[in-house]
C-alpha cells in the first residue's frame, strides 16, 4: 500500500534564519489517498517571544507554549522521525514547512529530509487552476471542504483539510469510487480464493433434540388437538 504523510506546521515567523521556531506540528498519515486515523502532534515550546501577528493566525501565546517540550527533545524529534519514516510528505506551500523542519534537524546534527520526498500541494494547485487563488481556504472552498470547525489556523487541523484537499487534487470523487471499486474487487477475490459456500442440502437437518421434537408432538396432540398444518408441510 502507498503510504504518504501530510504535514503542517505553525511557527513565530518566516525565517528560520532569523531566530523563528516551530511551535506546533502535526502529521497525519494516508493510504492509497486514505486516512488511517493515525497521528503525530505537538506543541513545542520556542523559547523565545510570540510576535503578536503570529499570534492572531494561530492564536498561540507564548504563555501556553512555555513548558511544552523543546523540539530538541528526543521524545519529539525522534517520535516525528519515526512517525514519518521514509514515507514522501504533503504540504501546502512545502518550501516553507520544509525550511523549518530540517533547520531544527540539522541544528540537532541530525539528516534533513530529503527535497525529493516532499509534494507541494501549492504546486498542484498552480498547475491544476493557473492564476486562481490556491490557498487552502481557497482550496477548500472550491471542493467545498467544510470549514465550520476552524476559527484560526492550527497545524492539526489544517492537516485534516490538506487531506481532504490533496485527494481531490489527485482525482476527488472518481479517485474514491476507484478505490471503492478496487477494495470490493480485492474482497471477491479473498473470498474465491477462501473458497464458496457448498450446495444447501435438501432437506435441512434437524436442529431440534429427539426429546424437543416429542414434547413439541404432545403439545400438538393434547393442547392442539390438531396436526393438520403440520401434516400439510410433511412434519
Amino acid at each position: 500500500m502507498a503510504r504518504e504523510i501530510v504535514l503542517d506546521t505553525e511557527t513565530t515567523g518566516f525565517e528560520p534564519q532569523m531566530g523563528h521556531k516551530l511551535v506546533e506540528l502535526a502529521c497525519l498519515e494516508i493510504e492509497d489517498y486514505l486516512p488511517t486515523g493515525r497521528s503525530f502532534h505537538v506543541y513545542i515550546d520556542p523559547e523565545r517571544d510570540m510576535p503578536p501577528e503570529a499570534e492572531k493566525v494561530h492564536g498561540l501565546s507564548a504563555a501556553f507554549l512555555r513548558g511544552k517540550p523543546k523540539f530538541r527533545d528526543k521524545e519529539i524529534h525522534q517520535d516525528f522521525l519515526d512517525f514519518v519514516g521514509d514515507a514522501p510528505i504533503i504540504a501546502h506551500n512545502a518550501t516553507f514547512d520544509r525550511t523549518f523542519v530540517n533547520y531544527e534537524l540539522q541544528g540537532l546534527g541530525l539528516t534533513p529530509l530529503h527535497e525529493d520526498r516532499w509534494i507541494d500541494t501549492l504546486a498542484i494547485a498552480r498547475k491544476k487552476f493557473p492564476g486562481m487563488h490556491n490557498s487552502l481556504d481557497a482550496l477548500c472552498k472550491r471542493f467545498k471542504i467544510s470549514l465550520s470547525d476552524r476559527e484560526k489556523h492550527g497545524a492539526l487541523i489544517d492537516a485534516r483539510l490538506l487531506a481532504g484537499v490533496y485527494l481531490e487534487l489527485k482525482g476527488g470523487r472518481a479517485l474514491t469510487l476507484e478505490l471503492t471499486t478496487h477494495a470490493m474487487a480485492a474482497q471477491a477475490v479473498a473470498v474465491a480464493k477462501a473458497g464458496s459456500y457448498g450446495a444447501r442440502p435438501r432437506p435441512l437437518p434437524f436442529r431440534s433434540t429427539d426429546a424437543e421434537r416429542e414434547l413439541h408432538a404432545s403439545f400438538i396432540r393434547n393442547v392442539v388437538k390438531s396436526d393438520e398444518l403440520w401434516k400439510k408441510h410433511g412434519l
